[in-house]
């Protein structure tokens, strides 16, 4: 029994739209991504779950520790539900938030920023109450440079270890607590092997790489003491990245749910762990059917593999024309002839954490059964940005 046909018998009589998280599927993603990273513990990154209960699932298996957040109001709420150890991976100008970190013993000695600059360490200063301990995490640019071109994210203006640890100082001296650093290779992490030539840049990257990291972390260690955090690696590079020696962690997320853009690497396949279903409502032409809503596309550089795919039933394409529609979206192909109105078709969506800011639940199946049903972020009535 393939997957969509087991989630259809076990959501049988359930009204369409909704999304199911498959445990079978999120558990073998969850040792794939384990065994990957070869015994280095993985930080969960929250932005490709937003949903509690797959979070807490996650850290359940061995390999993985900590929660990577997107947004401090969302760490210090994760921290009342009782997670523990939380790193925010992106600056935040939050100063209500940081009013309640300040202020929040527990979340202190729990929660780490992201800094990247001097510029942030001193807005920190000036936001926070004089004296308050926060622990921050030097965020540092882990691009490839090759002459102008710049290939990778553009995060952090920090790449030497000169800045990195002149940062790591002003941030001491704000009173600050320097506990660690990270790297986001997402020019390995996040790019497919479509191609030679992006095997070549990743595997450059990756060597350039595996230099300056450590000469990074010494840097900041002779300026400010020992490092708890030095994180690096994504879903995409796990097996790569984590033979750095200068790492003490990785983190993933994606890998746990197994989007389409994760589709196209050489080292790892993961299994459609969430898939949303959409009824039929309308049957324009033969080999033509519409379904409900379906408008559900991916942040990132426009384009068609931002969009969701049919999953099932195969033989299904979206119409150029029309895409993913806001109400509707229109299908083409043979397999509309078997469909009667009221049919679900399923689909996959490009990106991991983003369907969950579409439905208040997820339907937890396993094997054929539904299991569960669980809130997303969206369901308990909070929404990160």
């Amino acid at each position: 029994m393939n997957r969509a046909t087991a989630w259809e018998r076990a959501t049988q009589g359930r009204a369409a739209p909704f999304a199911v998280v498959d445990l079978d599927a999120f558990d073998t993603n969850a040792a794939d991504l384990a065994r990957r990273a070869a015994g280095r513990p993985i930080r969960v990154a929250s932005k490709s779950i937003r949903v509690r209960h797959l979070l807490q699932r996650a850290l359940e298996h061995e390999g993985f520790a900590g929660v990577m957040s997107y947004s401090l109001r969302e760490a210090l709420w994760l921290s009342g539900t009782g997670v523990r150890d939380l790193f925010v991976a992106y600056p935040t100008t939050d100063r209500g938030a940081l009013e309640m970190l300040a202020h929040d013993e527990q979340a202190l000695e729990e929660i780490a920023i992201a800094v990247d600059s001097a510029e942030q360490v001193d807005a920190l200063q000036r936001w926070l109450p004089a004296g308050a301990p926060v622990r921050v995490v030097i965020d540092v640019d882990a691009s490839l440079r090759v002459g102008p071109a710049h290939l990778g994210v553009r995060r952090s203006p920090i790449r030497s270890p000169r800045r990195a640890a002149a940062v790591a100082t002003a941030a001491r001296r704000a009173g600050l607590r320097v506990v660690g650093l990270m790297f986001y290779d997402a020019q390995i992490a996040g790019l497919p092997d479509s191609s030679a030539a992006v095997r070549f840049v990743k595997a450059r990257s990756d060597a350039s790489l595996q230099r300056r990291r450590g000469a990074v972390r010494r840097a900041v260690e002779e300026a400010v003491g020992p490092l708890r955090i030095v994180n690096g690696g994504g879903t995409g590079s796990l097996e790569v990245t984590g033979t750095d020696p200068a790492l003490t962690e990785l983190a993933a997320g994606s890998g746990l749910v197994g989007p389409t853009l994760f589709d196209g690497y050489d080292a790892f396949s993961p299994q459609p762990a969430v898939a949303f279903a959409l009824p039929v409502v309308r049957r324009p032409a033969k080999n033509i059917v519409t379904v409900f809503s379906g408008g559900y596309i991916a942040s990132g550089p426009a384009g068609a593999n931002r969009v969701p795919s049919v999953h099932h039933p195969r033989g299904l394409d979206l119409i150029s024309s029309e895409g993913a529609g806001e109400v509707q979206t229109p299908l083409r192909g043979k397999a509309a002839r078997d469909l009667d109105l009221g049919d679900r078709v399923w689909f996959r969506h490009a990106k991991a954490g983003e369907l969950a800011e579409r439905f208040d639940e997820y339907v937890v199946v396993r094997g054929d059964e539904v299991v569960d049903v669980v809130p997303t972020y969206r369901g308990e009535g909070k929404n990160f940005g």
